[in-house]
């Protein structure tokens, strides 16, 4: 069953509550569609909630693994609403290994279920990753259409395109990735992207 928004909240304000009957607490960084659809920026359904990293002791690290006692109270909300046990989970928590875009966490958005906290990626942010995923999957996919429906400005989608060749900085992801901002409308040159 995919998530739209209303289910999505259902789902997570019925983990919070879970998680905290069960007396623990999780504060994570949530990117993706899911992300768009918390913050309405689009409307389309979503398979999951991605996340990338959780707070421990003020700062972000990289999600390597969803706790056992976060993944036992996603699998019992899952169950009970009929979604996958695992629709929340970790799948780009490698997005961690180059990093998110600078100055990403001044920009986070905040969401409280209560046991649960999610920080969700700004705007600008998600569209950097939208680029990413467009760029590698192709003009057909759902993340160029997000992006596409996201109507990012030519000052949003060049900083985008720095931060993307930091994680691909090949020719042939150069190549895709002026081919994706041309159909968006953007022609940038080298120099713009150093």
């Amino acid at each position: 069953m995919n998530l739209q928004r209303d289910s999505l909240e259902e789902a997570l304000s019925l983990l919070g509550v879970l998680l905290l009957d069960r007396g623990t607490r999780f504060e994570l960084v949530a990117v993706g569609g899911s992300s768009l659809l918390l913050l309405g920026l689009i409307d389309r359904p979503t398979a999951d909630l991605d996340v990338v990293a959780d707070l421990n002791d003020g700062s972000f690290t990289k999600l390597d693994e969803i706790p056992s006692a976060l993944a036992v109270a996603v699998a019992d909300v899952g169950t009970a609403l009929g979604l996958s046990t695992r629709w929340l989970n970790n799948g780009p928590a490698s997005l961690m290994d180059l990093g998110l875009p600078d100055g990403w966490q001044d920009r986070l958005v905040q969401r409280s279920f209560d046991a649960l906290t999610l920080h969700l990626l700004s705007r600008r942010d998600l569209i950097c990753l939208k680029l990413y995923a467009a760029v590698d999957r192709g003009p057909h996919d759902k993340h160029f259409e997000d992006l596409r429906r996201l109507e990012p400005t030519t000052a949003e989608l060049a900083f985008a395109a720095r931060w993307t060749v930091t994680h691909d900085p090949s020719e042939g992801f150069r190549t895709s990735q002026a081919e994706c901002l041309k159909s968006l409308g953007l022609v940038l040159g080298d120099d713009d992207l150093e």
